[in-house]
């Protein structure tokens, strides 16, 4: 079970050098293993082949697919629904899954989509346009941050049992990629039926109901989520009758069982913790081209740091070199602007921050500088924590001090999405293989908050570019307003871009199939996954 602390606070005065840094998690993680090491478990608890174990850091925050933005929750939702199309195996183009094919009008404002007949929801009914519709109809009135990848004036109609059509008042350049994201799973009408008060809202936030491959069959907060074959599903019958994701909090445990054989995948292990894998050479350690991101936000609403003279400030005195090469190992590189190089509209000539005292002091001169800034982590990635401490040292030398708060992190997601923070760290990876999930998203003035907009930037010249970029067809012309975006944003010092990581996973060797897709990181393809 893991070891929650539910705040922890440091201030500019804790020490921080190359040594260890002990923390109560850290003593924890120890006794953890001493006593590991000293079970009667067998050496090697092979996993049967006919089931999957997955380990990682935490819980799913919701499972309703018309909420969840988080791509930790999407292990368990993604395989569970099925989308009108989704991406080709490995790739960042789409294909039909629900629907058969589909035709779009001369001018991209009316797609039509014919659906595959057969499908059916994992309680035997039929996937139909009504369904569709509804599940549309109802992503939009919730009006969370997945509904923020779809014009908000589209429009859903049922043309026949089988038809449905996407009416758009404006060209909205991503469209169909977008329908391969998470938030684009059909849902069972039958739900709101169940549930006429909130019309399943609740009951999606904890279940599943849709027509994938597997089904929630049951979750204990803190513990495991365990899913099983949707015996309705139309496709190949998935070769695992149970997949478990095991919750489990410390790094150096998941390592542990993992190596053990409790483990078929170990997600989100830090640098020190593959490198020991590979040492051992017991499991497969593999790395794939990424476009996930790590970075800073800082609350352009809200003062101090709505100060653009201190953000800049911030922005020179963060140790980019020293997080990439000592907290990362060399696995990483420093971005350059928001949009990461590998997605097209990246530019390799835009400015880029480097960690520069002198500047950083000039900058803070010219602002009010702050008595202290919070800076929020959590514990969903094992790295945040030692950049959390990185950045504090950083701006102790520039002169301002820095009060560390770590969280748990549906806590921390919280003080985020209320604004009620100076500082915090984030991951982000693209849903659909387009500039839009990077910029649109993270600076249109509308999406502030958790649905992507985080540091709570406005500026209505950007607005005006970034409308301009998903209202023409032609890349180029598009890759010019993002990067006419990018600029006044860099500038501005909205963030702290701090680097791009390949994703890195460790896995039981003789674990077969699984095929990474940039656009679906943390996503396990597991019905096509088996063991030799």
């Amino acid at each position: 079970m893991p070891i929650f602390t539910a705040k922890k606070v440091f201030t500019s005065q804790t020490k921080f050098t190359t040594k260890t840094i002990f923390t109560t998690q850290t003593i924890v993680a120890a006794a953890v293993l001493v006593a590991l090491a000293g079970s009667s478990l067998p050496a090697n608890a092979a996993v049967p082949k006919d089931m999957l174990v997955i380990g990682k850091a935490a819980d799913p925050q919701t499972l309703d697919p018309a909420v969840t933005i988080d791509n930790n929750d999407w292990t368990v939702t993604y395989p569970a629904y099925q989308r009108l199309v989704g991406y080709k195996t490995g790739s960042t183009q789409v294909e039909g899954d629900l629907a058969e094919s589909w035709t779009s009008s001369a001018d991209g404002l009316v797609w039509t989509f014919k659906l595959k007949s057969g499908a059916k929801f994992d309680d035997g009914t039929e996937v139909n346009a009504e369904a569709v519709k509804w599940s549309f109809d109802r992503l939009m009135k919730i009006a969370q941050g997945p509904s923020e990848a779809f014009p908000k004036d589209m429009q859903v109609a049922v043309v026949d049992p089988m038809t449905v059509r996407f009416t758009l008042k404006t060209i909205f350049a991503p469209f169909l990629y977008t329908l391969a994201n998470d938030g684009a799973g059909i849902v069972n009408p039958a739900i709101a039926k169940a549930n006429p008060a909130d019309e399943g809202k609740a009951w999606l936030s904890s279940h599943t109901a849709g027509s994938g491959p597997y089904k929630l069959s049951n979750w204990q907060k803190g513990q495991q989520l365990v899913l099983v074959p949707n015996t309705y599903y139309s496709g190949p019958k998935p070769s695992f009758k149970r997949v478990t994701v095991k919750i489990i909090g410390e790094s150096s445990s998941r390592r542990l069982q993992l190596s053990r054989g409790d483990l078929d995948v170990a997600d989100s292990l830090p640098i020190d913790q593959l490198a020991a894998l590979k040492k051992e050479d017991k499991v497969a350690v593999n790395e794939y081209p990424s476009l996930r991101v790590t970075y800073l936000y800082l609350n352009n609403a809200k003062g101090p740091m709505n100060q653009v003279d201190l953000r800049r400030a911030v922005s020179y005195a963060v140790d980019y070199k020293g997080i990439v090469d000592g907290i990362l190992g060399g696995n990483a590189k420093q971005m350059r602007g928001p949009i990461p190089d590998g997605m097209w509209g990246y530019d390799p000539q835009a400015m880029q921050y480097s960690n520069d005292p002198a500047k950083a002091k000039a900058e803070l001169a010219k602002a009010k500088a702050p008595d202290t800034l919070d800076l929020l982590y959590s514990d969903s990635d094992p790295n945040w924590e030692p950049i959390a401490l990185s950045v504090q040292a950083s701006l102790a030398t520039a002169g301002v001090k820095v009060k560390l708060e770590k969280l748990a992190n549906a806590t921390m997601r919280d003080r985020i999405g209320q604004g009620d923070y100076d500082i915090s760290i984030g991951n982000w990876s693209p849903d659909f293989a387009d500039p839009y999930m990077f910029m649109n998203y993270w600076f249109e003035s509308d999406k502030k908050g958790l649905p992507g907009n985080r540091s709570f930037y406005s500026n209505p010249q950007v607005d005006d570019l970034l409308k301009k970029a998903v209202s023409v067809a032609d890349q180029k012309q598009r890759t010019d307003y993002y990067q006419q975006a990018q600029k006044i944003v860099i500038d501005e010092a909205a963030y702290v871009y701090l680097f791009q990581k390949n994703y890195q996973v460790a896995m039981n060797k003789d674990l077969k199939g699984f095929v990474f897709n940039p656009m679906l990181e943390q996503v396990f393809n597991v019905a096509q996954m088996h063991k030799e």
